[in-house]
């Protein structure tokens, strides 16, 4: 017999098995039609990946409440209340959102708010209006770095950082203020008209209308391809025109909402312009990454060489910053500075709009949208309330902080359902 070791012998081959491209099962989904979205849709509920669906659901449910309740709450009116009084609050909810990325806490946002309104108004009477508004948002951006230094360099954890800028800011305020209980914001100032001017021309409305469906649009093709590119999960072109779509009712209905009254309003013209800038910089570049790597975990930022100190800095200073605008609005808003502006429930407000619209309480997860979707809600039920003659207070304050407390246990309960789940 041959011996098999010898170059003579025959060789018996395996023939080789047929490689199998490993394909991500999300890439399946949009294949599978109505039944694949339906299996995602289940599997993203069963593993804490709710993303915004309770707060569209409980916008939806306000709408409809109410509507109920008064016959008129969907309206042309409301809508235009509604946007008049939450661009302030929601400016400062963007600045809080950066902060709760790191899993920290901001308590000093409406002090800082009150002292920025209260030094554009004293400042204001003596030198020119661009200078005294550029001096009041300085003064946020510097208390927020402030904050940020004695709890990133010192030490001192920021929720009482915060809670004693809270007390001192305030004092300030008064200070500043000296012997005057109110500075009025002078007619035609340009803080005057960040609540007051309205584009009258219905083509304003629309055409934003049509630049946002636009944006959108081509926001969504632009990363389906390159998604495609990669070989990751992507969205095909039916699906994304379906998404622009909805957004292109929603949108053409506000637009025409705001026509029934004076027009699109400048302020919302600036917190969309707000919401973008923040919304690119924590998606789009490496600082963003860094934020949200810092509040996902801070040892191991650390050692991917990430600056964390300037990264808890920073934060308090977007935060202060923030404020310090919503401040300007507040004061538009009210028709000028005073001792109490800021004050009340503004700060119960900001926090509140950024945790309901879903911006974690436990750091690494939240988008700026959360802003203006929590203060929309926040909103909506004060708006609601003061057309039932229920606008004391106490229901206010009660209703929000149901609305509060249901949005962090649904937060806990999605983070432990994702841990259960290996996703967190």
């Amino acid at each position: 017999m041959p011996d098999p070791r010898t170059p003579d012998a025959p060789v018996t081959e395996t023939p080789a098995a047929a490689a199998i491209p490993a394909v991500d099962p999300r890439l399946l989904v949009r294949e599978q039609g109505f039944k694949g979205y339906a299996e995602e849709f289940k599997r993203k509920i069963r593993s804490g990946e709710i993303g915004s669906l309770p707060v569209v659901v409980g916008l939806i449910v306000i709408g409809v409440v109410f509507q109920a309740l008064t016959g008129n709450f969907i309206t042309s009116y409301n809508l235009d209340q509604i946007t008049l009084y939450a661009v302030g609050p929601g400016i400062m909810a963007v600045g809080i959102v950066f902060v709760l990325l790191l899993g920290e806490i901001d308590l000093a946002v409406g002090s800082v708010a009150g002292l920025a309104g209260s030094v554009w108004g004293v400042l204001g009477t003596d030198m020119p209006d661009g200078l005294a508004i550029l001096l009041g948002i300085l003064s946020g951006t510097l208390i927020g770095a402030f904050h940020g230094i004695v709890f990133a360099k010192i030490g001192v954890p920021a929720f009482v950082v915060t809670l004693a800028g809270f007390l001192g800011w305030a004092g300030l305020q008064t200070w500043v203020m000296g012997e005057r209980s109110t500075i009025s914001t002078p007619i035609g100032s340009f803080v005057n008209d960040l609540t007051k001017y309205y584009f009258s021309d219905v083509a304003a409305a629309y055409g934003l209308a049509a630049v946002v469906i636009a944006a959108f649009y081509l926001a969504q093709f632009r990363d389906a391809r390159r998604r495609k590119a990669a070989g990751l999960p992507h969205r095909p072109q039916s699906e994304i025109i379906l998404r622009t779509a909805i957004l292109a009712v929603l949108v053409l209905v506000a637009a025409y909402g705001f026509n029934q009254e004076q027009g699109l309003p400048l302020s919302l013209v600036i917190f969309l312009v707000i919401l973008l800038v923040a919304d690119f910089v924590l998606r789009r570049t490496t600082y963003g990454r860094q934020v949200f790597a810092v509040g996902g975990g801070i040892e191991a930022a650390r050692r991917a060489g990430i600056n964390v100190s300037w990264i808890r800095i920073s934060v308090f200073m977007v935060s202060g910053t923030m404020g310090a605008i919503g401040g300007l609005f507040l004061a538009s808003a009210t028709g000028g500075a005073d001792r109490s502006l800021g004050g009340g429930n503004q700060l119960m407000m900001c926090i509140a709009a950024a945790v309901i619209g879903g911006t974690s309480l436990f750091g690494g997860r939240g988008k700026v949208w959360s802003a203006l979707l929590g203060i929309l809600v926040i909103q909506s039920i004060v708006q609601g309330l003061n057309q039932m003659n229920l606008s004391s207070n106490a229901i206010q304050y009660m209703i929000t902080g149901a609305v509060l407390l249901i949005a962090v246990i649904i937060d806990s309960v999605s983070r432990k359902t994702q841990k259960t789940a290996g996703r967190a």
